[in-house]
């Protein structure tokens, strides 16, 4: 079997001939690189989909540059950012207007409405009104996750975008990077027979950890989200997906072990920068994180003079939590979470976070009744039990190449570029993260957080 014969059978979509042991034994033991098909739901775009971005921050930025990057597909024409650098700098990429300009969400829906979408990338905490008010009026919503910071909030927000029939799309990624939607495929298609479990492990990698979930924008639950949400509900989502059976129950256990004020060593201090005796040997160091080594620098809105940077950054580490030390914040989100689901026809899901690793990346394993496969995000290894050969299967997807490195295995962009395309036709089909899709796997994240602290089995309702 040729190059080109494995690609066309590998890139048939989901319900199409499944992938056998025969064909499995003709690909034994090969690397395949595998593309993903052409949507054929797909038209030509006449006109660029217009949108107003509320948080001009990190994720504001990576659905900006996708409209920098293809002009002719989404065309951000407003802005609202309370802080002035970034406003600037998101106003002055995409030559916004500056009565389209806003210093808060709540502004914006002062003006009639005056483009197709809203994307809100606003903090967890601030999704819910500008959801709800850009759904009265009118507006397509590209929604970050996690939907909102409270079940109902979430089940309100799928009311009334039932109610307006507008579109919302959360910003569930995994689904639209190739890795997993090749994994959900080949599961569908019966490539290792019926599944009857699954192990997911979300490594954040420690440094992350500290910078996110520690000092950073997430480091306390109650003003933000509980980090099974606002880290993991990617992770709860993609098992649900790949899985496509209704969740019925869920535990969880977990807590914060390690990032607490008892274990700060002898000698250390409020802040990296006030002389701490361990700072040197620290895994945690701000100074060589952002100073040395010059990492995770986005929260830090440095000059556009790069012999400033340097200044500017220890001046963060003085006055921010991004210079405090990892044992003396007033954080609570655990730093380790395991989660037991079952689900419909008895498949059952473990999935672990652990913020305490070296490295990063999600890792899959799914076993069924005829094979077992195995995933890192950049490869799948499919076993087939019937004829003991093993198939490696790598994602090249060759008409999508630019997005590959806009995140989350390229599922970014590849959502942003569904979105316009369904924004345009007025088709919500063609997402795969719609609210309706989506919202089970808030309720199972809050389920799970509940169980958590309640040390109870909790059963799922939707």
């Amino acid at each position: 079997m040729n190059r080109r014969s494995v690609l066309k059978q590998l890139s048939l979509s989901v319900g199409a001939t499944v992938l056998g042991s025969n064909t499995m034994a003709r690909l034994a033991n090969d690397t395949i690189e595998y593309e993903m098909p052409h949507n054929p739901l797909y038209k030509k775009i006449e006109k660029p989909v217009t949108a107003i971005t509320l948080g001009a921050g990190s994720r504001g930025n990576v659905y900006g540059n996708f409209a920098a990057k293809f002009p002719s597909l989404l065309d951000i024409v407003g802005v609202a950012e309370p802080i002035a650098i970034r406003n600037e700098r998101y106003a002055a990429k995409h030559q916004i207007d500056a009565k389209n300009r806003f210093h808060t969400w709540e502004r914006v829906f002062e003006r009639p409405k005056f483009a197709d979408a809203i994307i809100i990338s606003t903090p967890d905490a601030l999704h819910y009104g500008p959801c709800m008010k850009a759904l009265e009026m009118g507006y397509d919503i590209l929604l970050e996750k996690p939907i909102a910071p409270t079940e109902k909030e979430c089940r309100n927000i799928l009311a009334l975008a039932k109610k307006t029939g507008r579109i919302v799309a959360v910003c569930h990624v995994l689904r639209y990077a190739p890795y997993f939607v090749k994994m959900k495929e080949l599961l569908a298609q019966g490539a290792i027979g019926e599944v009857i479990s699954i192990q997911h492990l979300e490594p954040i990698e420690h440094l992350h950890m500290a910078h996110s979930y520690v000092r950073g924008n997430w480091h306390n639950s109650k003003e933000t989200t509980p980090i099974i949400l606002a880290k993991s509900c990617h992770d709860l989502d993609i098992i649900k997906w790949i899985i496509n059976k209704p969740a019925k129950q869920i535990s969880a256990m977990g807590d914060l072990k390690w990032f607490r004020k008892e274990n700060a060593p002898e000698g250390s201090t409020a802040r990296c920068t006030d002389g701490c005796k361990v700072e040197r040997s620290c895994p945690y160091s701000a100074i060589r994180m952002y100073h040395e080594k010059r990492q995770r620098l986005g929260v830090f809105d440095l000059p556009e003079d790069k012999e400033k940077h340097a200044e500017a950054i220890m001046q963060n580490l003085k006055t921010t939590n991004y210079g405090r030390c990892v044992y003396r914040m007033d954080n609570d989100q655990p730093d380790h979470y395991i989660t037991n689901i079952r689900f419909g026809d008895n498949i059952t899901a473990s999935f672990s976070m652990e913020a305490f690793t070296s490295y990063a990346g999600r890792r899959t394993r799914v076993m069924g009744s005829m094979g077992d496969m195995v995933g890192d995000m950049n490869e799948l290894v499919i076993t087939d039990f019937r004829t003991d050969k093993q198939t490696k299967l790598v994602p090249k997807a060759e008409d999508v190449d630019e997005y590959k490195n806009s995140g989350h295995g390229g599922g970014d962009w590849l959502l942003a570029h569904d979105f316009v395309q369904a924004v345009s036709q007025q088709n919500p089909k063609l997402l795969t993260s719609t609210i309706d899709e989506s919202i089970e796997s808030h309720i199972m994240g809050f389920m799970a957080e509940e169980s958590r602290k309640t040390n109870k089995v909790m059963s799922i309702t939707i």
